[in-house]
């Protein structure tokens, strides 16, 4: 990733937090966008090859913002997400809900993938990895509008991949299944939200998620990021249109 301009979305925790770490370590120039930065981002900029933009992605002109400052892009990682559990049902999701998630799971990439492709064609080259999730394709009445935004992206970056590919621009998604972050183990992640609608346990809901994977654990925000580097670099030159399921066999099992 020696000398690639790369700009990662969602960067101040998590996943992103992740991504962006592994790859300016593996030499990559990261522009890391979020909505409030973080410390933990703060000292990855101290290695000088970080450099955190503050922008809110659900801003329809946020994302042609953060590409007009930048020499170029040779990767874009979307990786902006959020979830709210649904512990209420269907018919307590509302049309603001619906368009929050699909705001914030869908559009953001939509828009960002939108500003940052005419630089890519530009080289003639570059790659767009996306953060799905196993719930693209395993829906649950729990996060309903999570799992169809999410579907939805997965499609999207398949179609990209199809009319992209001959000027020279690769698309793969990267699926994971529950990952250990605070947007399943913090304060208000999942497993705390359900655990205050049913009188459980984060801890409990946690284990009995994990539990239902066959490696019997949540992915660690490390090995999705390594992932994320594989396909973003070159020794993946030939792999474009595919997802990439990262959940200990929740899928499967």
């Amino acid at each position: 990733m020696d000398g690639k301009q790369v700009i990662v979305t969602g960067a101040s925790r998590g996943i992103g937090l992740a991504v962006t770490a592994a790859l300016a370590a593996a030499g990559a120039s990261v522009t890391a966008v979020s909505k409030g930065g973080s410390p933990e981002l703060k000292a990855l900029e101290e290695t000088g090859r970080v450099v955190s933009v503050l922008a809110d992605l659900t801003d329809p002109e946020a994302p042609a913002a953060v590409v007009s400052g930048l020499p170029g892009v040779d990767v874009l990682v979307n990786n902006v997400g959020a979830v709210r559990p649904r512990t209420g049902g269907f018919l307590s999701v509302t049309d603001a809900d619906w368009e929050a998630t699909l705001g914030i799971n869908l559009l953001s990439a939509v828009r960002m993938t939108r500003a940052a492709l005419p630089r890519m064609l530009e080289r003639r080259a570059g790659s767009v990895v996306t953060v799905s999730s196993v719930n693209a394709v395993l829906p649950d009445p729990l996060v309903i509008d999570y799992s169809a935004a999410k579907a939805a992206l997965t499609s999207f970056c398949k179609s990209l991949a199809k009319e992209y590919g001959p000027a020279g621009i690769r698309v793969n998604t990267v699926s994971p299944g529950p990952v250990a972050t605070a947007l399943w183990l913090g304060g208000g992640g999942v497993a705390a939200a359900v655990a205050g609608a049913t009188g459980g346990d984060p801890k409990a809901i946690a284990d009995q998620a994990a539990s239902q994977s066959v490696t019997g654990r949540f992915t660690r925000p490390e090995e999705v990021a390594d992932l994320v580097v594989y396909l973003a670099g070159d020794r993946a030159a030939n792999i474009t249109g595919a997802d990439f399921v990262i959940d200990g066999g929740l899928a499967f099992h």
